[in-house]
């Protein structure tokens, strides 16, 4: 069954009219005004709790009005998501474990941040939509205690091995003297007929909110059932290798960049992103930069922290002066993945020196560069090839543990 289905849609521009069809449609669905929908474990789903998440689902379609057989999917879809975070929540139990109402604040904050807004701006929004934004709350809890519960039972338990990342390495490099495309992945698990329709129905929707600019990024962290979720659906640089025989197919024909319509596989539907093309042995140029950001959107703070920053090694400590302000560093990046305003801005900037201020998600930044090399191998660093290894595997391991509890639960459906 499809997982955290287009729950990135609280993520995306909700216009007037997106927010009447969210209304209007769930209205039509037609669910009983009270009662129990389905009972997990003997923990009772009410049909309130089914409506309001198929509510914030609905916000996924934008303008377009959804047909009844879309409503009613989307529906169903919702409380198999309710259903999944039931049991979610249930195995945190086990462990005592409880999510601090501030946490949760602090998920809603960051996914409204990546939006554009800010989390009081999402939540009042919600409500103008008719949906309570207790539904998304409930869905931070469930998956900041799931994502807890996996990375204690088994983060420890990863292991990537020098060789490993060695091995991925040269497979990297002998991929690179070959063309390669930029692609990122979102993939709707279906493994049956009912679960397959639903995931045609799902991706056309999905494909329709993401062509009027939804953030692609976004919608694979919340949507996807590809380990690569964790890193917004993006593969990568990958040869033609690296992909199932009908993807590789689908990338080659596309005759520009851009969004491929909906492949249908064996185990369900992906939509693929193509976001560059390169010949073989294209050097690159990698920097290591120390982003500063501002999150109350003035500029006040940062210049002042500007003013106190001699060098790259000064970043951390003076963000760390400021509850406003915070650093983060990206060691060899390729300043072509910074996008052409990002890369622009860079490529003008002596090393030791800051960019000039840009605006980001919601706030103010600038990025110092410590580090440039031109004709570098256009590869990872083994840092991040390593953290990427063991975030592909945990999210594996965390898809089959959920397919466990839900075929060791009882769910008993009203």
């Amino acid at each position: 069954m499809i997982r955290q289905l287009l729950v990135a849609a609280c993520l995306f521009t909700m216009s007037a009219t997106g927010v009447a069809v969210a209304q209007d449609a769930t209205e039509s669905s037609r669910l009983p005004l009270e009662g129990i929908a389905a009972v997990v474990n003997d923990k009772p789903i009410s049909f309130s709790d089914v409506r309001q998440r198929a509510r914030l689902l609905l916000l996924s379609v934008g303008g377009q009005q959804p047909s009844a057989e879309q409503v009613q999917q989307i529906t169903g879809q919702a409380l198999e998501q309710l259903i999944d975070e039931s049991l979610q929540l249930e195995k945190a139990s086990e462990f005592d474990m409880e999510i601090d109402a501030r946490e949760i604040d602090g998920a809603v904050e960051d996914m409204a941040r990546q939006g554009g807004s800010t989390g009081d701006q999402l939540k009042a929004q919600l409500l103008q939509a008719g949906v309570n934004p207790a539904s998304l709350e409930e869905q931070m809890r469930a998956e900041i205690a799931w994502n807890r519960v996996m990375s204690g039972l088994y983060g420890s338990r990863i292991r990537v091995s020098d060789n490993q990342v060695d091995e991925q390495m040269e497979r990297m490099r002998s991929a690179s003297k070959t063309t390669q495309y930029r692609v990122s992945e979102i993939f709707l698990y279906a493994p049956d007929d009912e679960s397959r329709a639903q995931a045609v129905t799902a991706s056309a929707a999905l494909m329709a909110q993401l062509k009027q600019g939804a953030d692609f990024r976004v919608a694979a962290q919340r949507i996807s059932s590809a380990p690569t979720a964790a890193t917004g659906g993006d593969m990568g640089w990958i040869s033609l290798d690296d992909l199932a025989p009908e993807l590789a197919e689908a990338v080659t024909s596309a005759a520009q960049p851009g969004l491929l319509e909906p492949i249908e596989v064996e185990t369900g539907v992906y939509i693929i992103l193509v976001a560059n093309k390169r010949e073989p042995s294209q050097a690159v140029t990698k920097v290591n930069l120390k982003r500063l950001f501002v999150s109350d959107g003035t500029d006040a703070d940062l210049l002042d922290a500007m003013d106190k920053i001699k060098s790259c090694d000064d970043v951390q400590s003076v963000a760390n002066s400021k509850t406003n302000l915070r650093a983060a560093d990206l060691d060899e990046i390729n300043v072509d993945e910074l996008g052409p305003e990002g890369s622009d801005l860079v490529k003008a900037t002596e090393i030791g020196q800051p960019t000039a201020i840009f605006a980001a998600s919601g706030g103010l930044a600038v990025m110092y560069v410590c580090a440039r090399e031109d004709g570098a191998e256009a590869l990872p660093s083994r840092d991040d090839l390593k953290s990427s290894l063991k975030n592909r595997e945990l999210g594996m391991i965390s898809e089959r543990e959920l397919r466990n509890l839900r075929r060791e639960a009882t769910i008993i459906y009203r």
